[in-house]
């Protein structure tokens, strides 16, 4: 794989595996070989990327170059690179029903929905502070965006305005989660800290 790999992604329908590595690179795996078949180059190092069910799009959060690039995936290259206003765009998630991108920024902390189309924002709100992770719950048309400043954050998704709804103290440094909708839980990884051990933090949702 090489050095610094991230994130990694299916894509049950094609069975590959996609991997996020090194000073700019998307790996793709046969599983059933067993091999790396291909690179997809890119301009820096990835962090959070998703693959569009409803389109053979990848999209790739690039921080170092304050962009989000998107790539064909049956071409294996990049058609697109969106510059963004902010920077530390890590965490990112799509709402394939509404099709839109949605990346979290770190400085300053905000939200911003993009359309997967063709990149136009649609929406952008305050958020926590030190984000790592966002999950959309296509259930109830809400997101969820865990920070490491110490909060979890919840948005109302039924219209453009993200109207956020709430913000949930946690601990400082629980960025990590995983929200998982055949269990509708989500998991918070919190760290340890002196006289208290590693946990992980399980949320239901009220309604």
């Amino acid at each position: 794989m090489g050095n610094d790999a991230d994130n990694i992604r299916v894509d049950t329908a094609a069975n590959r595996v996609f991997v996020g590595y090194g000073s700019g690179a998307l790996a793709v795996i046969d599983p059933a070989a067993r091999r790396k078949i291909a690179d997809i180059p890119l301009r820096a190092h990835p962090e959070s990327f998703q693959l569009a069910r409803s389109s053979g799009r990848v999209f790739v959060n690039l921080p170092q170059m304050r962009e989000v690039t998107v790539v064909d995936r049956a071409a294996g290259k990049q058609i697109a690179a969106w510059p963004m206003n902010s920077g530390g765009n890590f965490p990112m998630a799509l709402d394939e029903e509404t099709q839109g991108l949605l990346v979290v920024f770190r400085t300053p902390p905000g939200l911003g929905v993009f359309s997967m189309s063709q990149g136009a924002e649609v929406a952008s709100v305050e958020v926590c502070g030190d984000a790592d992770d966002i999950f959309v719950d296509a259930k109830r048309h809400r997101v969820y965006v865990s920070c490491g400043e110490g909060f979890l954050d919840v948005f109302d998704a039924q219209s453009d305005a993200y109207r956020r709804v709430a913000h949930m103290p946690t601990a400082s440094g629980a960025r990590t989660s995983l929200f998982v909708p055949e269990l509708d839980r989500l998991f918070l990884a919190v760290p340890a800290t002196l006289g208290q051990p590693a946990e992980i933090w399980v949320f239901r949702a009220a309604r």
